[in-house]
């Protein structure tokens, strides 16, 4: 007892403070680290400095020195490995937002009409047999992807996605990417998938939405231009023809927790595998 009650004894105002803002930084450095690929980069180099460490209590010398001196270069490598998640961060801070909530919340009326217009899109595109294809951002950033498009910022509107997708417009050829509330941006460039054992009947659309669903948390919209069905992929797996009713469901459970978005989509893929059968 008195052990702790001489630890916290030394404690002052300022020392708290200092934590707090300590605290607060590294959460929000962490935040921004989070919207990128980075994240798993960071973890690398954190194994790397406790593999120095242990190697270094062990006498593993050889070992040791390797890991020693990768990790005098290791600032470099940061600056050049993370670059763009610098110079995004930096441009974060420089809008004077760092300390504040960056993220919408969407609940109620909100998330219902942005739900009601993206549903009202893809009806009329699929009606049209207009191609489209939407991502939707969750918790894994799409920047990267974003920056190979045209930067929209504007609010999610029926209107404005099915002019987004009408053939033959400069933004037409590519995906947009919703985040929430906005949409970021259009005509942006996916990465298809790698996965070889799809069917033939799924196009560039299909193949572009499977791959980044398997790099990211994302969940993916396409409308097929050749037969206008909906079909959505997430994890690296597709629904295909969907429903308006269902589709709008999808998208209102995507905004619910974890647990309950996963444990309907897959439902909804059992379904589809079943339909196929």
């Amino acid at each position: 007892m008195e052990l702790i009650n001489r630890i916290f004894s030394g404690i002052r105002i300022r020392d708290i403070i200092d934590i707090i803002i300590v605290a607060a930084v590294f959460y929000k450095i962490f935040k921004l680290i989070r919207e990128t690929r980075a994240e798993q980069l960071t973890k690398g180099i954190f194994a790397l400095f406790v593999f120095a460490k242990l190697s270094g209590l062990l006498q593993l010398y050889t070992i040791n020195w390797i890991l020693e001196n990768a990790m005098t270069v290791g600032v470099l490598a940061i600056l050049i490995v993370f670059q763009p998640e610098l110079r995004r961060g930096l441009e974060y801070i420089g809008r004077s937002r760092f300390f504040t909530k960056s993220l919408l919340e969407i609940k109620g009326e909100s998330l219902s009409k942005t739900v009601d217009e993206i549903v009202e899109a893809c009806a009329s595109l699929s009606r049209q047999k207009i191609g489209a294809l939407i991502v939707l951002e969750r918790e894994t950033g799409l920047n990267e992807v974003a920056d190979t498009g045209t930067k929209i910022n504007g609010m999610v509107s029926s209107n404005l996605l099915i002019n987004i997708f009408i053939p033959n417009t400069p933004l037409h050829d590519g995906a947009v990417i919703i985040k929430e509330d906005m949409i970021k941006a259009a005509a942006c460039f996916l990465p298809l998938t790698d996965n070889m054992n799809i069917s033939k009947e799924l196009g560039t659309r299909h193949r572009a939405a499977l791959g980044i669903s398997e790099r990211s948390d994302s969940l993916a919209i396409i409308v097929s231009e050749e037969t206008g069905s909906i079909s959505i992929a997430e994890n690296g797996t597709i629904a295909r023809h969907l429903d308006s009713k269902t589709l709008k469901q999808i998208l209102t459970d995507m905004y619910k927790p974890k647990d309950s978005t996963q444990t309907f989509m897959t439902k909804w893929r059992r379904k589809d595998e079943q339909g196929e059968e």
